[in-house]
């Protein structure tokens, strides 16, 4: 089985008699594994399972405990988190359990199948029979070991400081751990389980805590914060607070003291590259530099108009010289006679004659240039096409009447839309003569012609909005009626049209419509003269203009007013640039807060009592009948477990117990050597006694008795 791992793997397996019995501290973070007499255990790492595919071939690999971040980029971990085999203290995950046996067992130099030595492993308080007797199960079957032998590490770890002269044969072992807190009395160096106690509550919790607490404050840097690197920060950062609220309270108020307690973790942070500004040489070559570039520019554009405007000349040359030699043409010879030029009839070449008059004077930027002919044009044009226009009445027949007046419509229609067309081309030319003008401004100086762009720009704006808001509210700053609410003259009139129109030809027969005159009322009541309506106002038109080329020449440039409506659109938040400070994480009050839940559970919604309290439950489960028993106990309380390592551990829990305990009751605190190794090293110098096989049960004994005989089985400490 693939392993991936940065434990060393130990050579001297075979150098030890079988009947050294191996030492396992199976805790819920770590798993220590040596040698029986030693020191130190031989292999140390994190109690997880992990089992990535490789991203390349797709093989399933086995990540043991602690790994080499760098190797895991070749795979993919997205599916295969890290796994526990405990539930809280107790083992129930077998499977992740094999795998972290098989990896312990590797490191320690095992080659076989087969492991030929006792092994005395660690197990929580009062753990329960299935979990016992199936790691029974996996030891004896699995690996074929001889004997195994089940003690709890916080026994082992205040047996070990005791005979460190630390602590005496009676007293409390108080272990806040990974996942439980326990408290377990001594009396007379034995462990009383019946008045032990346990919280679920421990250094995970806590690590926890401090992630989420820092994921809210700073979501931005939620990567940062992984596991690992909050239980470094957890370790090197956080302490008990003596008077958890009198501490809240200093950081509340901002005390010098306060700041004097705060830490910060500086991320990495790359500083930017500081650009120096050009020197007024650099500015005066870029100038000039620009200056030959819009130079070149306008002549260029000069050169394009120039040669479009002898294009357009020699166009209408020929075209006005077609016109007069079809005018020498007889009327049913025209087709013939176009039918080498491409056009089909007079009217087509009079209309392309027309168009390139159009574009001579769009080119030279004359709009109003030769407008009497054109006009002549489509006069003479119109009276052809309309011969009835100018003949009386009393000339023409009923037949011809009606022609007439059919002609009279067209006649003012068509003239409408030429009005229309050309006011539209009018503007056009207009706009084009003004954006060319505004980018020879750009090309002689951008940077002035920007600035005043964008005063244009907000004065126009501001006029808008005004005569919008004005016409809404009219002058009520407090609400009242504006002039969208009030009926202009024009209205007016159509209103009374409309109300009176049924009614003002007396109380007789209603005969309205009968008369052709009659239907011009519509035609009045279909208009609205208001003012305020009548086209595009003239700066709406020219904030279009304004706006559109503040997009084309700054691309930075966002409306702060959408035309059409009378609510400014949300600005686009403008970004400063990082600095060191956006990449630091400030550890305030965060340092105390997290631990403080091993005191007080109920911060994180777990109904229990914390370590000072479960302090006062064990003695009262014991049913201690002197008091000199009790102070006792109370004059040595041994603190142990990785939790314990937290400055201020010991101080706090002594004045915890102090308070529920008499009025000059004897309290004496201690931390073990070292809370960490101290259950592992208590263990390794138990199973170095000589006495030790006694305590253990064999293969045999457990395929005889089976799991009725671990019910009752009990390690004594004492050997």
């Amino acid at each position: 089985m693939p392993f991936i791992s940065q434990t060393r793997r130990q050579s001297d397996y075979n150098l030890f008699p079988s009947a050294t019995p191996i030492v396992i501290d199976n805790g819920a973070s770590y798993f220590r594994i040596g040698w029986a007499g030693e020191n130190d255990p031989r292999v140390v790492f994190r109690n997880i399972v992990q089992r990535p595919r490789h991203k390349a071939t797709g093989e399933t690999v086995t990540v043991v405990g602690d790994h080499d971040p760098a190797l895991l980029k070749y795979f993919d971990c997205t599916r295969s988190g890290p796994r526990s085999a405990f539930d809280s203290n107790v083992v129930y995950q077998f499977e992740i359990m094999e795998y972290i046996l098989d990896f312990g067992f590797d490191r320690m130099g095992a080659n076989g199948s087969q492991i030929d030595h006792p092994v005395l492993i660690t197990e929580c308080v009062c753990n329960p029979v299935y979990s016992r007797s199936k790691m029974a199960e996996l030891l004896f079957e699995t690996y074929g070991v001889p004997s195994v032998a089940f003690g709890v590490d916080a026994a082992f770890s205040y047996k070990y400081n005791q005979q460190l002269g630390i602590c005496a044969r009676d007293g409390l072992a108080i272990c806040p751990g990974f996942t439980t807190a326990h408290v377990i009395p001594f009396v007379d160096g034995e462990p009383i389980y019946k008045g032990s106690c346990r919280t679920n509550i421990g250094g995970y919790h806590i690590t926890d805590q401090l992630k989420q607490l820092l994921s809210l404050k700073y979501p931005h840097h939620m990567t940062k914060f992984t596991w690992e690197k909050v239980e470094d920060l957890k370790m090197e950062h956080c302490y008990i607070a003596p008077d958890y609220a009198a501490e809240a309270r200093l950081f509340q108020n901002g005390t010098k003291e306060a700041e004097e307690k705060t830490r910060t973790w500086q991320l990495p942070w790359v500083p930017p590259a500081v650009e120096e500004g050009p020197s007024e040489e650099e500015l005066a070559r870029k100038a000039a530099i620009r200056e030959r570039q819009g130079q070149r520019l306008r002549e260029m554009a000069e050169a394009k108009r120039s040669s479009r405007i002898n294009e357009l000349e020699n166009e209408l040359q020929g075209l006005e010289f077609l016109l007069r030699q079809l005018e020498r043409v007889e009327e049913e010879d025209i087709p013939s006679f176009l039918e080498e030029t491409g056009y089909v009839s007079k009217q087509e070449v009079e209309s392309a004659h027309a168009k390139a008059a159009q574009a001579l004077r769009k080119a030279k930027g004359e709009p109003k240039g030769e407008q009497v002919g054109i006009e002549e044009k489509i006069d003479s044009s119109t009276n052809e096409k309309f011969p009835l226009i100018n003949v009386p009445d009393d000339m023409l027949t009923p037949e011809q009447l009606k022609e007439k007046r059919r002609q009279i419509f067209l006649k003012t229609t068509t003239e409408g839309r030429q009005r229309a067309k050309q006011k539209r081309i009018e503007e056009e030319l207009e706009r084009e003569r003004k954006n060319q003008e505004d980018e020879e401004q750009r090309l002689e100086n951008p940077e002035l012609y920007l600035e005043q762009l964008n005063i244009r720009y907000r004065e126009l704006s501001e006029k808008v909005e005004q005569r919008k808001r004005l016409k809404t509210n009219g002058n009520h700053t407090n609400g009242g009626m504006g002039r969208g609410e009030r009926l202009n003259a024009a209205q007016k009139e159509r209103m009374r049209l409309l109300t009176t129109a049924a009614f003002d030809r007396g109380k007789g027969e209603d005969t309205f419509g009968a008369n052709d005159e009659d239907w011009q009322l519509y035609k009045l009541m279909s208009k609205d003269n208001d003012d305020d309506d009548d086209g595009v106002d003239p700066d709406e038109a020219e904030l279009i203009r304004v706006t559109s080329r503040l997009q084309e020449v700054d691309p930075t440039f966002v409306p702060k007013l959408e035309l059409g409506l009378s609510q400014p659109v949300v600005e686009v938040p403008k970004f400063r640039p990082l600095t060191k400070e956006d990449f630091q994480v400030v550890l305030g009050v965060e340092r105390f807060r997290c631990p403080e839940i091993l005191f007080h559970p109920s911060l994180i919604g777990v109904d229990q009592v914390g370590l000072d309290e479960m302090a006062g439950v064990s003695i009262r489960r014991l049913s201690c009948e002197t008091q000199e028993f009790e102070d006792r106990l109370t004059k040595s309380i041994l603190i142990t477990g990785g939790s314990s390592l937290l400055p201020g551990m010991t101080e706090r829990l002594e004045a915890g117990i102090r308070m529920i305990r008499p009025c000059g009751a004897p309290i004496c605190v201690f931390r073990a050597s070292d809370p960490i190794l101290d259950a592992w090293r208590g263990a390794s110098s138990y199973a170095s006694a000589y006495q030790f096989a006694s305590q253990t049960f064999t293969r045999m004994d457990y395929y005889e008795k089976g799991e009725d005989w671990l019910r009752e089985y009990q390690l004594r400490y004492t050997i």
